[in-house]
């Protein structure tokens, strides 16, 4: 079972025992926190109305509070002298999902699955030879009858209509 809390503006894909990081969070270390959940998943069935998930909740523990990765911000107006660089790490908590959990211990509902398009009208067996001939000349594409000044054959495909690639028919052909 998993589930797509969103948190900070950010959304995340967790399970039990899954270590996230999220914007930071007023909350001390060791502290449980609830995360709003937004969608809840169980093999094939799934939860993502707002009222299939009024009693939903995952529950966190914090484990700690650290700032991230350095992001560079470099301003520059070219011709103009103006050059500015500063730097910014977002503060970060780390949490470690503990439970997740679905209103009244209810199983999510069945996903439902698309319907499968109406087979087609089978045609008669007299055509299909023709349908067959046509496909076996498309799978095997006829090459070009020019020869290279090297002398050797050219490899290309054929244009439709011609016994020529589309390099050689102008020259032979027109």
């Amino acid at each position: 079972m998993y589930a797509v809390v969103n948190t900070g503006g950010k959304q995340a894909k967790v399970e039990v025992g899954t270590i996230v990081a999220v914007e930071k969070l007023k909350a001390e270390v060791g502290e449980s926190v609830s995360l709003p959940v937004i969608f809840i998943a169980d093999g094939d069935s799934i939860m993502a109305t707002p009222s299939e998930l009024a009693g939903a909740s995952v529950t966190a523990e914090v484990l700690e509070h650290f700032k991230g990765e350095k992001q560079i911000v470099f301003k520059f107006k070219k011709r103009k002298g103006y050059k500015r660089t500063k730097g910014h790490r977002q503060q970060l908590t780390a949490v470690r999902v503990t439970d997740i959990a679905v209103a009244g211990g209810a199983k999510p509902a069945k996903a439902e699955k698309a319907e499968k398009p109406a087979k087609a009208v089978e045609a008669p067996e007299a055509e299909a030879p023709k349908v067959e001939a046509a496909a076996s000349s498309e799978a095997a594409p006829q090459t070009c009858a020019a020869t290279k000044s090297d002398g050797t054959a050219c490899t290309n495909k054929v244009k439709e209509g011609s016994k020529y690639c589309g390099v050689h028919a102008k020259k032979y052909e027109g």
